[in-house]
């Protein structure tokens, strides 16, 4: 079957795939980008490494995908198996070499050279390997194995599945964000991580170096083009800013920050990277209703749930304009929030967030096997809570399986705190996987206290974070018992349109409310929004997340087309309603 495609589909070019540096938040000079075409071969699950191979892939596209050029789903007793060579430019010599992969679903094993670097388990964030003992001067091997057993096993996975269905999509297996090699010295700044405190007019900025050696760490700090503090500094130092320019979705400032290692007065590394001001938190407006607050204000939140599908590329984005394309027209339909819905993006779309302004609500990937129709959706709608101890019914009676999305947990968290458009962490969604909530919650919160805690969006609600978080499709929108806790509708709406030509799969079109054109679905939207949502926000409503940023597979609820073609709503009618949502 011929399937729809995105403009940005005809842009990817197999000799140039992602070409952008794929660490914004950490920038080093002298690296080299591994996309592009790879032998690959399919297996049975034992097999050793093949001799030959089935055809070529494009990484890093997922074999499922169209864009891979392969469109074939790896099976749960089956290897997928990735080879390439390469050869290091002059800027590598010297060097240590660190071999990065943005991400890869599930577990892998990486030879370089016939060597074995490293091993993996995870699907959804990044990893490194120093092959510097393995590599030559010229040709080089890289051979990836992967094994992915998708719904098939426990593991975190999302809304991943072998056999789709309503609103469980594609499988993606395998390499599915940018391979790269980046060349560092002998002692090199691995990591730095500035953390705004706006209160006292500072930044704390907290560095891990590798250098055995007696050194000199310095920074420069930069608004635009001027810059305004350099000097030597330790590891985990404050940075006063005294009357600093904050950060928000209407004014997304960033301060540009340069940091210079030397040993023995001989530089040895520089990176760049950069800090919002801006502080999340939980206070009481004039009224004395609990509010989400940005910069010590009450702030209403305007979100879209956002799933990060792409028609041709499934969770890859094709192109580094396609991320930016799906945030501008969330801004331009007048919403300030988006909650990334069950993935980790690639650390660009997050910069790209910084960037343009747009606040984060970003979930944890859910695992453990289906909880049934029954715990996932009846129960709630009839208003009975279940305790999340019940390990059985939550699908996570595995002690492996709830101890491996711990470390997942902290691991995202590890990699993605450094953005300031991070504004909310949610641990768990309507009951998916969910187990010990409110102490997951709290072990989140002791991690980053930097930011908003929703321990249990939608269902199951523990009584810990900071939310009191409801999601309402069919019955009518109804404000609960307000606690200490703000109160969040973190799911609604989803209503439906079909498009003809710019669908799925005509034939399993999947909504909750279906609505026949541009002029019916507006009008419901308006009806919902301003009969059952708005007035509810000056009697404690501080954030919404309506469904969804664009069609996915064949669930047809979003506001643009799966293709990204159409915006199905009157988009100043979106607006409109959106600037009525506030305090």
């Amino acid at each position: 079957m011929e399937r729809i495609r995105t403009r940005f589909a005809a842009n990817v070019d197999a000799s140039r795939v992602l070409p952008e540096y794929p660490r914004p938040q950490l920038v080093r000079e002298g690296w080299m980008n591994l996309n592009g075409l790879y032998d690959y071969s399919i297996t049975p699950r034992g097999a050793q490494q093949p001799d030959s191979f089935d055809g070529q892939i494009l990484v890093p596209f997922c074999i499922e995908s169209a864009l891979s050029g392969v469109e074939r789903a790896l099976q749960p007793d089956e290897l997928l198996w990735y080879h390439r060579t390469f050869e290091l430019s002059e800027a590598f010599y010297g060097k240590k070499v660190i071999l990065h992969f943005g991400a890869v679903d599930w577990q892998c094993k990486v030879w370089v050279n016939d060597q074995l670097v490293g091993t993996h388990t995870g699907g959804y964030c990044p990893f490194s390997f120093d092959i510097t003992d393995c590599i030559n001067a010229h040709n080089n091997d890289l051979v990836v194995c992967v094994y992915d057993p998708t719904d098939a096993g426990w593991q975190q996975r999302g809304k991943q599945v072998l056999k789709t269905h309503g609103f469980w999509y594609t499988a993606t297996s395998g390499i599915w964000q940018t391979v790269w090699l980046e060349a560092v010295d002998q002692c090199y700044i691995r990591e730095a991580k500035a953390v705004p405190d706006i209160d006292r007019g500072l930044f704390t900025l907290h560095t891990k170096l590798f250098c055995d050696e007696s050194y000199q760490l310095k920074i420069r700090v930069f608004d635009g083009e001027e810059e305004i503090i350099s000097r030597e500094i330790s590891p985990c130092e404050e940075i006063g800013l005294p009357n600093a320019k904050l950060w928000s979705p209407e004014s997304p400032f960033l301060y540009d920050i340069e940091l210079t290692l030397y040993t023995k007065g001989e530089l040895r590394d520089t990176v760049r990277t950069y800090v919002g001001m801006r502080k999340c938190s939980v206070g009481r407006d004039g009224q004395g209703i609990p509010r989400l607050m940005l910069n010590n204000k009450p702030y209403f939140q305007r979100g879209l749930l956002d799933q990060g599908y792409w028609c041709e590329s499934l969770l890859t984005p094709p192109t580094d304009e396609a991320m930016i394309y799906d945030i501008q027209v969330a801004k331009r339909l007048g919403f300030n929030m988006l909650r990334k819905h069950i993935k980790v993006e690639p650390a660009r779309w997050y910069y790209h967030c910084d960037k343009l302004g747009m606040l984060v609500w970003q979930d944890m990937i859910s695992g453990g096997a289906y909880i049934g129709d029954w715990t996932a959706g009846v129960l709630p709608n009839l208003g009975i809570k279940l305790k999340d101890n019940d390990y059985k019914r939550f699908s996570r009676g595995e002690q492996q399986a709830r101890d491996d999305y711990r470390r997942e947990l902290f691991e995202m968290i590890d990699a993605l705190e450094v953005f300031p458009s991070i504004y909310c962490w949610v641990p768990f969604n309507e009951g998916w996987g969910q187990f010990d909530a409110k102490e997951i919650g709290e072990a989140v919160k002791q991690r980053d206290p930097s930011r908003i805690i929703d321990h249990a969006s939608g269902w199951y609600d523990q009584g810990g974070g900071d939310l009191n978080s409801m999601h309402k499709y069919i019955l009518p929108v109804r404000l609960p018992k307000l606690d200490d806790r703000p109160f969040a509708l973190t799911e609604f709406g989803g209503y439906s349109r079909i498009i003809e030509g710019h669908v799925w799969d005509r034939r399993k079109c999947f909504g909750y409310r279906m609505f026949a054109d541009e002029a019916k679905l507006t009008q419901a939207y308006r009806r919902l929004l301003e009969k059952q949502v708005i007035p509810l926000i000056p009697k404690g409503l501080s954030a919404t997340v309506y469904t969804q940023v664009s069609d996915v597979e064949n669930e047809v609820n979003g506001m643009m087309t799966y293709d990204r073609e159409i915006v199905k709503l009157n988009e100043d009618t979106v607006r409109e309603l959106n600037e009525k949502m506030t305090y």
